[in-house]
């Protein structure tokens, strides 16, 4: 009887999951595995509560998918290769099927298995694998424009099928995840609480995303389905394919920027520690500004609701992590990596590529083609929350601050901070800092 493991890393579905669906057409029996892997303990699950909840969750709601179709997930711990090379033996496996991944820990942990079993990597985390369009004489792209051209003409696979029916090896008895209650955060892991999250999404607020819906702060407009995409509960594949379908063409440029980060982070793996595009920054070496904007102390109602809805929830809106990134880069001097390192240690949807992908380009280190843009954290109270309603909900001191009186910083409430820096002063270190006459 032929036998394959199923490695899932990060695609925690049964549906349109390549390396499923490969396993149960071309071998007798299929192990499902998943292995708490004792090198990210502390980098990609490890200090983040709100994401080893949701992983644990997304385990239970896995295994109980696989249970309905005969199956089961077997739950190991420890090194990935070891556990992996030890339920080959005990179940006489002849070839472990996992998917393909971008970031420098994935693609060692890659040829580490190729050494030691039969590895079959297939394509399953992207909408379109790293590398698959690129220029000519090139490996990748550096700009998202010319990218997101080429990906947009780009084939794509199907979308693969649940398989109906798998097939587990008889004699191997699995370790499966342990019952787990869904926290009380806003994003309960899992296939099926992603699968419901997109399809209200398209439902609902896919409307109005291209015309700015996903903008406003105060309103649900987002899909919020990031932390499923990080984990793979629902397919960045099958939600290009839903989104064109409904004329979704806003959404689906969003999740070409999740591939776009992803193929620059395959090109310069180095980018996790350094600048892709130094700018001879000297960055300012200030822990009590540092603290304060991670607390939410900094004075700017905007900057303060988005780190505090960081700290409750795990999440934040796109358009807030902008301004709150901006406002520590440029306006406080401090290095992006102090609050990349921040955002990962907190998110539930952490993803090492976007992560970094994100903050280089809002530091002017990454991708983004206007690397001296600034935000004003004020300016943009007053865009993307005009009425205060995003604020009020994150800042308890400001709940019966008027609204127009929200967007003057200063002394709004006795009990909530005056601004820890001018923004004019900051406009004028920052060209300082930059050797610029204009911002």
């Amino acid at each position: 009887m032929r036998t394959a493991i199923v490695l899932f890393t990060r695609d925690l579905r049964v549906h349109d999951n390549p390396a499923l669906a490969l396993a149960c057409r071309e071998y007798d029996a299929v192990v499902p595995l998943f292995v708490y892997d004792e090198a990210l303990s502390g980098q990609e699950i490890g200090r983040s509560s709100a994401r080893r909840a949701f992983l644990d969750v997304a385990l239970v709601d896995l295994d109980q998918s696989l249970a309905e179709r005969g199956g089961w997930l077997h739950v190991a711990s420890g090194s990935v290769i070891d556990a992996v090379v030890a339920v080959a033996v005990a179940a006489g496996a002849e070839a472990v099927i996992c998917a393909r991944d971008v970031s420098p820990y994935a693609t060692r942990r890659e040829k580490a298995l190729a050494a030691r079993a039969q590895l079959r990597l297939v394509d399953s985390h992207f909408a379109i694998p790293a590398g698959e369009v690129a220029p000519a004489g090139g490996t990748h792209y550096q700009v998202f424009s010319a990218y997101h051209r080429a990906w947009d003409a780009a084939p794509r696979r199907s979308v693969e099928a649940t398989p109906a029916r798998i097939a587990v090896p008889t004699a191997f008895v699995p370790t499966r995840p342990l019952p787990t209650t869904p926290t009380e955060s806003g994003f309960p892991g899992g296939e099926r609480a992603g699968v419901e999250r997109a399809r209200a999404f398209f439902d609902g607020a896919l409307g109005a995303y291209g015309s700015g819906g996903h903008d406003a702060l105060s309103v649900a407009g987002t899909s919020s389905l990031s932390p499923y995409l990080h984990f793979g509960c629902v397919s960045a594949n099958a939600l290009v394919q839903r989104a064109r379908e409904r004329d979704g063409d806003a959404f689906v440029r969003q999740l070409c920027w999740r591939d776009f980060y992803a193929q620059l982070l395959w090109a310069h793996p180095e980018t996790v520690r350094k600048d892709l595009r130094p700018r001879g920054d000297q960055w300012e070496d200030d822990a009590d500004a540092l603290a304060a904007w991670k607390a939410g102390e900094t004075g700017y109602p905007l900057v303060d609701a988005g780190m505090r809805q960081l700290a409750d929830e795990g999440w934040m809106h796109n358009r807030a992590r902008l301004v709150t990134a901006s406002f520590l880069v440029k306006h406080l001097g401090i290095d992006w990596r102090e609050g990349a390192r921040h955002f990962f240690d907190l998110l539930v949807d952490g993803d090492i590529a976007q992560n970094i992908g994100n903050w280089q380009w809002v530091a002017g280190t990454g991708v983004d083609t206007r690397p001296n843009r600034m935000f004003n954290p004020t300016a943009q109270l007053k865009k993307l929350d005009p009425d205060g309603t995003y604020v009020r909900r994150y800042v308890a001191e400001l709940r019966d601050v008027p609204t127009g009186t929200l967007a003057e910083p200063g002394l709004l409430a006795p009990s909530y901070p005056s601004p820890i820096v001018r923004h004019e002063d900051a406009v004028t270190a920052f060209r300082a800092r930059r050797r610029l006459n204009d911002v």
